[in-house]
């Protein structure tokens, strides 16, 4: 029990995570708010806005003092908040949205833009991160697991340790940052070790993990699932054993985030020679937002106490756009407000200096008591060229749905809506490396879609006059990948492409199959 005991002796990360679990969420957050606003009180921020002023509404009346807050700080998205402060801090300017310099950027993986974002990481963000971790960790008390599984090593993939460095300050992948600054005590659990974690070829360090594997025992994995994905093919197809437990025997769990894993399940669970745990998270640049707390659920806790406000806007056209954008006048609630199975844009305030930030994810409350959430989708990751409204969340079931039905193994996937004659097209593109016959794939995830979503439905007897599905080799995804950059880390493929990014896109599919 090495990695328990030894976080079991430090008695306040334990009492920190029960605080969550027997009070009330709104006192939680009303408490976290506070502490920011009262850190932020003197910074450029904090006078423009008037924190001091903000912070006299916590004597008032109840809601007294979310109507100053919301009142007083405007929204923002990564644009616009680097526009007006962020951009002060790649400077090496001090105090501007958070006391002191910040010397450390994460590059976001930027799935929702033309290029990387440069996220503030702060020490307290550092810290509030790896606090978070420790009470996931904690969580894993709850499962019916061997002792001996907490001796064994934590392969973590991520990106490189070695960071950009410009005389002012770092940038790199969060999971490089964090892992370059463990714990001593959790480095020797920690793989692939610090040599080959600051590589930064992507290509040479999946090599180099794949040539110690034999070596380590390792008990859990932790990643991105298309990367954890590709490197288990590669070492099962370097020692040509049938799957990765004839060579980590003792592998249990696997924690993952960043896009569902559902769409994945099929073929990562043919590489497995025993039944795994898989672990949710939701960790984003800006901050570790949620984890999966309990066994046997799908959804994930919203961390209350450990440096982010959280707020959240009802994702209805009244709110937002036709392109995902936030209305200036868009209506945001705090935590005791909301309703579960409706779904809602995250804002968040934080200890590393976003302030009424929206994160760009869309989630739904399964549980408000429990501050129980999953990820249904991104504020742009959705198509509703003529009302059709289709999540992300919707997209991922269809796949799911449809590989079971045809037996297929679906690696990646995305979605471009397009004009077709007068009216409008869907164009599927899947990466799959089985045999499959597009038509019979085309019509099972219509038919998905049909069954899921009802304005889907009445919208392919309208306007949504044509949906075509394209199966491709899923290196054609990392191919692209590659091309512009986003190989690895905490790099996802995006569900939806538009603008720049589907331009990209389709150029490179024309070049490498003219006859499409």
């Amino acid at each position: 029990m090495a990695i328990l005991s030894n976080l079991l002796k430090n008695g306040i990360r334990l009492r920190v995570s029960l605080e969550q679990e027997y009070s009330n969420p709104l006192d939680l957050q009303k408490q976290q708010l506070q502490k920011l606003l009262l850190k932020c009180e003197r910074t450029q921020i904090g006078k423009r806005y008037d924190f001091s002023w903000i912070l006299k509404g916590f004597k008032g009346s109840e809601n007294e003092f979310y109507e100053r807050f919301k009142t007083q700080v405007p929204i923002y998205d990564y644009n616009s908040i680097y526009e007006e402060f962020w951009h002060l801090l790649l400077q090496g300017k001090k105090n501007i949205t958070w006391p002191g310099s910040v010397k450390y950027f994460a590059l976001s993986s930027g799935t929702s833009g033309a290029s990387s974002k440069y996220i503030p990481i702060t020490k307290s963000m550092v810290k509030a991160i790896r606090k978070t971790g420790v009470r996931q960790i904690l969580s894993l008390s709850k499962y019916d697991l061997p002792s001996s599984l907490f001796t064994k090593g934590i392969l973590m993939l991520g990106g490189s340790t070695d960071l950009e460095f410009n005389g002012t300050y770092f940038a790199g992948d969060l999971s490089g940052i964090t892992a370059g600054r463990l714990p001593i005590w959790f480095q020797r659990f920690y793989k692939p070790g610090k040599k080959i974690s600051r590589n930064r070829n992507w290509g040479d360090k999946l090599d180099q993990i794949v040539e110690k594997a034999p070596d380590w025992d390792i008990g859990i994995i932790v990643g991105v699932p298309a990367w954890l994905q590709l490197l288990i093919e590669k070492i099962i197809d370097r020692y040509q054993v049938k799957d990765i437990h004839e060579i980590w025997p003792n592998l249990k769990i696997f924690v993952h985030g960043g896009v569902s894993f559902e769409p994945y399940r099929k073929g990562f669970e043919k590489l497995l020679g025993k039944p795994m745990i898989y672990i949710e998270t939701y960790l984003a640049s800006e901050g570790f937002l949620a984890f999966q707390a309990l066994p046997n659920r799908k959804s994930m806790r919203l961390v209350l106490n450990n440096g982010i406000f959280h707020e959240f806007v009802p994702f209805t056209s009244d709110n937002f756009d036709e392109d995902g954008n936030i209305k200036k006048e868009a209506k945001t609630l705090k935590i005791d407000e909301i309703e579960e199975d409706k779904d809602y844009a995250v804002l968040i305030s934080t200890c590393a200096g976003a302030w009424r930030y929206l994160i760009g994810d869309v989630i739904r409350f399964v549980s408000k008591s429990e501050s129980e959430i999953i990820i249904t989708g991104r504020t742009k990751h959705f198509l509703s060229l003529c009302g059709e409204h289709l999540s992300v969340d919707n997209m991922n079931k269809a796949i799911e749905l449809a590989s079971e039905e045809l037996n297929i193994r679906v690696k990646e996937f995305t979605v471009l809506g397009v004009p077709f004659e007068s009216l409008f097209a869907h164009n599927w593109y899947v990466g799959t490396d089985d045999e499959v016959d597009a038509v019979k794939l085309t019509e099972s995830i219509d038919r998905e879609l049909k069954k899921l979503n009802d304005d889907y439905a009445v919208e392919r007897n309208h306007a949504l006059k044509k949906i075509e599905v394209r199966p491709l080799p899923s290196g054609d995804f990392y191919e692209w990948m590659r091309q512009n950059g986003k190989e690895g880390g905490q790099n996802k493929f995006p569900r939806v492409l538009k603008g720049e990014k589907a331009k990209s896109w389709q150029e490179f599919i024309r070049t490498k199959y003219p006859d499409l």
